[in-house]
């Protein structure tokens, strides 16, 4: 089956959620494998699993059993210490097993969960010598390669991987990549494919697709659609914090500030995830309570600052940025992860610290980076558009701002408002 098509992108992407969010691949291979479909959500399965190393402390089976459950609670709570747990327990079940493929696999995964791309890169290679014709190696390698901006190579693994199997995870990940070159309508029905062919027993997987369907509506001002596709999700996990999140951000673009924080509220307790957090002091700010906007603020650091640990600090950089703050740090953030990796959101970031700290053709050039799949997402494009205007070319600017409000009216309760502003000047 060629998803690669001249016009319409059948590609693959990774789906590792950033700040509190999953790796949606579930490791596959012989029915002895533990995948995190059938892992319970229950202390007793952790503790069979330590009872089952206790027994057998020379097998990798309990230790892949605990390092599975370890990322799914990781996916649903959004807790970084499961991250750790994992780790732990691939890290000793490698110690016993050191060629096990599955352990490997479980490792490989988790590299891409805590934005270790380039480490995950190096293990799939050394995985798909050994396994030619494996979905879940050609899956790593799609993620990694496309997270590190190698989207060439991104393309070629994900027609393997498409090839030999289309299902949910197939779905998903081609849904991503029409949404990253702009096939916006293609989008949302490969995450309406994805949603449908999940397995009917993991409700987690289900909720995560369907709220990537509200997201990639929401991202087009589609918000009553969004809102449908959320609810849904809820509707199948109770309480999922993505789903939560979603809704509330639907509800601000709305302008009904007072049930997005109720919302926003409810997800943030369940997994303080920095978008969540900046966009409740966002809606705290419209409300007018100063307050509570500013603990969101002084919260969304501390988070950031911890979840950086193990990933990336890339949100923080931007959260700086647009609030013109701490913008020598922000700007060091973003040089950083620009050095790591070349992905368009990256190169995004990185661009809009430039322009705040006045490096304004530096700025355009990585500006055309973060452009260069021609994405159509508002916040680049809103990007572009001031750093055009930075440099005097109105016209440019005045079209980039257009598009981008167009695309999305409110994509941001602070930047939109700007948008609208300077384009009113322009």
């Amino acid at each position: 089956m060629n998803f690669l098509k001249t016009g319409s992108l059948f590609l693959l992407i990774t789906v590792v959620m950033i700040g509190g969010g999953c790796s949606y691949q579930h490791a596959s291979g012989s029915a002895a494998e533990v995948t995190t479909a059938s892992v319970a959500e229950t202390d007793s399965e952790t503790a069979e699993a330590l009872r089952l190393i206790e027994k057998m402390p020379e097998s990798p089976l309990g230790y892949r059993s605990l390092a599975v459950i370890y990322m799914k609670r990781w996916r649903e709570t959004g807790d970084a210490t499961f991250i750790a747990k994992s780790q732990s327990a691939i890290d000793r079940g490698l110690g016993v097993a050191p060629d096990d493929q599955t352990l490997r696999k479980l490792n490989a995964s988790l590299h891409l969960s805590a934005h270790r791309f380039a480490e995950a890169l190096d293990l799939g290679r050394q995985l798909e010598k050994e396994l030619p014709g494996d979905q879940f190696v050609f899956g790593v390698l799609t993620d990694a390669n496309a997270e590190l901006g190698n989207y060439a190579a991104a393309v070629e693994y994900a027609q393997k991987m498409v090839d030999l199997k289309p299902n949910s995870v197939s779905y998903a990940r081609v849904a991503s990549v029409r949404s990253l070159h702009g096939d916006h309508a293609g989008a949302v029905e490969a995450y309406k494919l994805a949603a449908k062919t999940a397995d009917p027993a993991d409700y987690e997987a289900q909720a995560w697709c369907l709220s990537q369907l509200g997201s990639e509506l929401w991202k087009n001002g589609k918000y009553a659609e969004a809102n449908a596709a959320f609810d849904e999700a809820l509707q199948i996990f109770s309480g999922y914090h993505l789903a939560l999140s979603g809704k509330g951000r639907v509800l601000a673009s709305l302008g009904d500030l007072e049930q997005a924080a109720k919302m926003l509220i409810e997800a943030q307790k369940r997994v303080p995830n920095a978008d969540t957090i900046v966009m409740l002091g966002d809606v705290y700010e419209k409300l007018g309570d100063t307050e509570k906007a500013a603990q969101q603020a002084a919260l969304v650091e501390v988070v950031e600052q911890k979840l950086g640990q193990a990933g990336d600090q890339g949100r923080l950089a931007l959260f700086w940025a647009d609030r013109d703050t701490k913008l020598k740090e922000a700007l060091e953030i973003a040089t950083r992860e620009y050095a790591a990796r070349k992905d368009i959101y990256t190169a995004d970031v990185y661009a809009w610290c430039l322009f705040k700290n006045n490096r304004i053709n530096d700025a355009a050039k990585i500006i055309e980076q973060a452009m260069r799949l021609k994405t159509g997402d508002a916040r680049i494009l809103y990007h572009a558009g001031m750093i055009a205007k930075a440099r005097g070319n109105k016209p440019e600017a005045k079209r980039l701002l257009a598009l981008a409000l167009k695309t999305n009216p409110v994509f941001d309760l602070r930047q939109a408002e700007i948008a609208k502003q300077t384009l009113e000047t322009l």
